[in-house]
């Protein structure tokens, strides 16, 4: 097969083909009398395994799960895979940490115009120290005066400080607390999270299943590779079956 015959089939260009096989994602191709690449169906299974672990995995882990494949290290891959599949499951977690955060809380009331550590400790009757060891945290992020270098709390960080200080009582830790304000932030507020949990959920199960397509297909292209890395082996050429 040429380039294009593996490009065409994904509508990639040739170039990234080259490159694919210049970064060690494809195995290296034979060349013919006049220095063109011959590429084969180990090949195309090759570039149809990395296009299916991308989705799950991300470009970067692909790429050196594949790389790792090509040059016979097998179980560096398999460690790569099986850290992938731990970072899943840590967002899992968290996921599950943030509903069951939020199915805690009580309502959190609007709060209007600026304040400052002192009155708003004063409030929650916390001290300012908690407020800025929870700010190193990550929990808020008070904007500082320009003049006076105070920090100055807006309503959403009001409301930050309050979620914090519900969820403290509720017995979370810091590093379990920090997710759930920063999905609570982005989101601009508790009420709109629901359905940005169900966002979060849904890219995590299509994540999940999108690595199940990725085992499948590399689970594929071992099994064509192995027989073609004994033959190239046997006769110190790199894989020319077909």
């Amino acid at each position: 097969m040429r380039p294009v015959d593996l490009a065409r089939e994904h509508g990639l260009s040739t170039q990234a083909i080259r490159n694919y096989e210049d970064a060690g994602i494809l195995p290296a191709a034979e060349r013919t009398f006049h220095g063109y690449r011959v590429y084969t169906a180990t090949h195309a299974q090759a570039l149809r395994a990395f296009l299916s672990l991308v989705p799950g995995h991300g470009h970067q882990t692909a790429t050196s799960i594949m790389q790792a494949v090509n040059r016979g290290a097998i179980d560096d891959a398999l460690r790569l895979i099986d850290d992938s599949h731990g970072r899943l499951l840590d967002d899992r977690r968290t996921l599950q940490a943030v509903d069951a955060a939020l199915r805690d809380l009580a309502p959190v009331p609007q709060e209007r115009g600026d304040t400052f550590i002192g009155p708003l400790a004063r409030r929650l009757g916390l001290r300012p120290a908690t407020l800025r060891k929870w700010e190193n945290a990550g929990l808020v992020q008070p904007r500082r005066d320009p003049r006076t270098g105070y920090r100055v709390y807006s309503a959403a960080d009001v409301r930050d400080v309050r979620l914090a200080h519900q969820l403290r009582r509720g017995g979370y830790l810091l590093d379990q607390i920090a997710p759930l304000i920063a999905q609570v932030r982005a989101a601009g507020g508790v009420a709109p999270l629901e359905s940005t949990l169900r966002d979060w959920q849904a890219r995590l199960s299509a994540r999940g299943r999108a690595m199940l397509q990725g085992a499948a297909d590399l689970h594929a292209y071992l099994g064509v590779r192995q027989p073609c890395a004994e033959a190239a082996g046997a006769r110190s050429r790199a894989y020319d079956c077909t």
